[in-house]
């Protein structure tokens, strides 16, 4: 049994900063890729960041240089540094992990949301 489990969303203005944290725990044998994703209203759920077990990141164009995605391995953990926030990064953001649980076995785990607002 895997769990992530996210915090740190909340309300805050235009020009304001969040940070969002999100942590493994279970049966975990080791976490290859984790990212970011968030749904705003009205629309899909959409890639904002990922981050692979060596470090290498990758982020959707509208969140460059204003989010930074980074994890602690030791504490199967990945951070979302979100700064300079806007109206529109607005939704529910969710991390997501490719977790080996045991040799054979492999899924994508989610966790349960945590919300975003910006007030403009």
């Amino acid at each position: 049994q895997v769990q992530l489990v996210e915090s740190g969303g909340g309300l805050v203005q235009a020009g304001g900063s969040l940070r969002l944290s999100c942590a493994a725990s279970g049966t975990i044998r080791s976490i290859n890729a984790m990212g970011w994703y968030r749904q705003a209203p009205g629309k899909q759920r959409a890639l904002v960041a990922t981050i692979t077990s060596a470090g290498s990141t990758n982020y959707v164009d509208s969140v460059k240089d204003r989010f930074t995605i980074s994890r602690d391995n030791a504490k199967n953990t990945v951070y979302l540094q979100m700064n300079s926030l806007r109206f529109e990064d607005t939704a529910v953001y969710y991390c997501s992990a490719d977790i080996q649980t045991s040799e054979i076995s492999r899924h994508d785990y989610w966790g349960q949301g945590t919300q975003v607002t910006v007030s403009s």
